[in-house]
């Protein structure tokens, strides 16, 4: 049985604070309550022949190109929604915020979107401020779908065996690629020998390095050492001495492309010249790396180039350059999934906003089926995506499809 995460259990579990206070990013404050954001969000909504829709991510910061990305796959998808005539006639109003990257930010940003009424949201981008709006999300029961959030604990507390009911997901999980690559690695690829290098102390890459240790283990794999370096170091040189010294035979990198680039360098700079494989994270990597650095190396994503034609080409011409990464069309998925559950709610005959309406969208993508660009997908228990995943290698230092997996 399925139970409901009150925002106060949520932060307990996921370990978030979502504090208050006026930022910069958003402007205004994240102190306005539940009740009143909910009548005002409700009121709002269902004025006029617009229906409110909030896309939430960082355009600017660090981690920017994830977030462009995102943003603007689900505003290519809205707009051709409008340009099709609405949802019964009814327009889509994007309301489009800058987090920054930066989890307080995000749900200032959030709570001014419920304050102008929105129905639903697509967001956030990153895990850290994704799990901080799924927290804040609960009280408000806001439909939510988050393109790429990889963290289990986005939508479910395994500890407690509570699902978030309001939150969904178009990407896989970090547990799904930790283990969907030492699958690869072991079983694919051959390898029974692995090193791990990860930032510590965060969301992201710890969940993928802590899953694939463990299948890779299960698996009869050994893994020979595991490294990890904090945020903000550049240096990654003693790890990968380090690592060379244990003579593994692959070695998984579950990091941001930034990252992963410098790593890759430093590695050959060391002699350390073995495969390394990757999560998601790798997407953007081209451009970072070398072909010699990246050479029979992996990585799992949710979106191969050329695997859909017709949204790449009008990705171009929406935004006069091809699509950057994997993470636009996992925008464009995610809000496919959002206006499958409004279409739901305005067939319904319900008023935009309120309790019912929300309650609505969110039943309707629970047991819906959404035919995306990423894959055809239904949503299991844990409101994760159940759907294959993209192995990519190279070919030079362009990723290219391999096959699915």
């Amino acid at each position: 049985m399925k139970k409901m995460i009150s925002r106060r259990n949520f932060l307990a579990a996921a370990g978030v604070v979502a504090a208050a206070g006026v930022l910069t990013a958003c402007g205004g404050s994240s102190n306005s309550t539940a009740a009143s954001a909910s009548t005002a969000a409700s009121g709002a909504a269902a004025s006029g022949d617009t229906i409110k829709v909030g896309v939430l991510g960082p355009l600017t910061g660090d981690v920017s190109v994830y977030g462009q990305a995102v943003v603007n796959g689900a505003t290519l998808y809205l707009k051709q929604v409008n340009e099709k005539g609405g949802i019964n006639g009814k327009q889509l109003e994007i309301i489009a915020m800058d987090e920054q990257g930066d989890a307080t930010q995000a749900v200032t940003c959030f709570t001014k979107m419920c304050d102008q009424g929105i129905t639903a949201l697509v967001g956030d981008v990153t895990t850290t401020p994704t799990l901080a709006i799924a927290a804040e999300s609960a009280d408000y029961n806001m439909p939510m779908v988050t393109a790429s959030a990889t963290a289990e604990a986005v939508t479910y507390d395994a500890e407690t065996d509570t699902v978030n009911e309001n939150v969904f997901r178009a990407t896989f999980t970090d547990p799904f690629q930790g283990i969907k690559m030492a699958d690869y690695a072991y079983q694919r690829l051959g390898y029974t020998k692995a090193a791990v290098i990860f930032q510590k102390g965060a969301d992201y890459n710890e969940g993928l390095a802590e899953n694939f240790v463990n299948e890779f283990e299960s698996l009869g794999g050994t893994i020979v050492d595991q490294e990890t370096y904090s945020e903000g170091d550049v240096d990654y040189k003693t790890q990968l001495t380090t690592i060379l010294g244990k003579a593994p035979e692959v070695v998984f990198c579950p990091n941001y492309y930034q990252e992963v680039g410098q790593i890759l360098a430093q590695a050959e700079s060391v002699g350390l010249a073995v495969p390394f494989l990757g999560g998601d994270g790798w997407d953007g990597l081209e451009g970072y790396a070398t072909a010699d650095q990246l050479k029979d190396s992996y990585f799992c994503a949710n979106y191969a180039k050329g695997s859909n034609p017709d949204f790449e080409d009008a990705y171009k011409a929406e935004y006069g350059e091809e699509y950057p990464n994997g993470f636009a069309p996992l925008g464009y998925d995610a809000a496919m999934t959002v206006v499958y559950g409004i279409q739901a709610a305005e067939d319904a005959g319900l008023a935009a906003g309120d309790d019912d309406y929300k309650q609505a969208v969110i039943d309707a993508i629970a047991g819906g089926t959404i035919d995306g660009i990423t894959g055809t997908f239904t949503f299991d228990e844990h409101h994760n995506p159940v759907k294959q995943t993209a192995i990519l290698c190279f070919d030079g230092a362009t990723p290219v499809l391999k096959e699915m997996f």
